[in-house]
């Protein structure tokens, strides 16, 4: 019996799987589903604009300068159509976990960013963290992706204060505003409020912000022409 798939079981069922899960620790293909569906959430509320401000006000910075940053992550949702959160499975993240190349979950390089390659409705990523989650444990397995509408590594969770990754991943699946509070964390642990602040409507002043939330090689995707493109459009 595995215990930790066990209590994820038990995790699982205290969230509303449905058909509820026999907790026998024991892989499967209900378990497997159930991993995926509990995370779907057609109805979650949108961000209200006092809630934003909320957000912003928390960060100094302004409205526009928040929402023109949030409208470039994830092309400005949290969602996908089937109601599952965005989600963009990292392999190289698995590897260095486990030092073990599975095919599809785990290499040294990253890629396989395919979307639908099976047809079956379901976003690839989602399928891999489940089967990740099967083969390696859940919390190793939700760390290794991206989630949202901020893209925020489920690596993060201790930093950013979230009892697990997974509790993370559940946090973010309930509301919109979920998102802003995570990103909210993410800008004040890594220092980037300073950044958000700087962000207008001329490209060299969100260099700072791309560069420090996507990495050195923000430029290649013009992420900082983008967010000051958002930032003069803002209304």
């Amino acid at each position: 019996m595995n215990i930790e798939l066990m209590e994820l079981q038990v995790w699982m069922n205290g969230k509303g799987a449905s058909p509820r899960l026999v907790a026998d620790g024991l892989k499967g293909p209900a378990t497997r589903a159930a991993i995926i569906d509990v995370f779907r959430n057609r109805g979650a509320p949108a961000i209200t604009r006092p809630q934003l401000k909320m957000i912003a006000d928390r960060l100094g910075a302004s409205v526009r300068q928040v929402a023109a940053f949030a409208a470039v992550e994830s092309a400005g949702g949290g969602w996908d159509d089937s109601g599952l959160l965005k989600c963009l499975w990292e392999r190289h993240y698995l590897w260095r976990r486990v030092r073990v190349a599975v095919p599809f979950l785990s290499d040294p390089k990253p890629g396989g960013y395919t979307t639908d390659a099976d047809r079956d409705g379901i976003n690839d990523s989602w399928e891999k963290l489940a089967d990740a989650s099967l083969r390696f444990g859940a919390e190793a397995a939700f760390e290794c992706a991206s989630f949202g509408k901020f893209q925020i590594m489920g690596a993060h969770w201790k930093k950013l204060g979230y009892p697990s990754a997974v509790d993370f991943v559940w946090h973010l699946s309930r509301s919109e505003f979920a998102h802003y509070e995570a990103f909210a964390r993410y800008i004040e642990t890594f220092g980037l409020v300073e950044a958000l602040r700087a962000v207008n409507g001329n490209p060299e002043n969100a260099r700072a912000i791309a560069k420090g939330y996507n990495g050195k090689h923000y430029w290649k995707q013009g992420y900082h022409e983008k967010i000051a493109a958002h930032w003069r459009r803002w209304t």
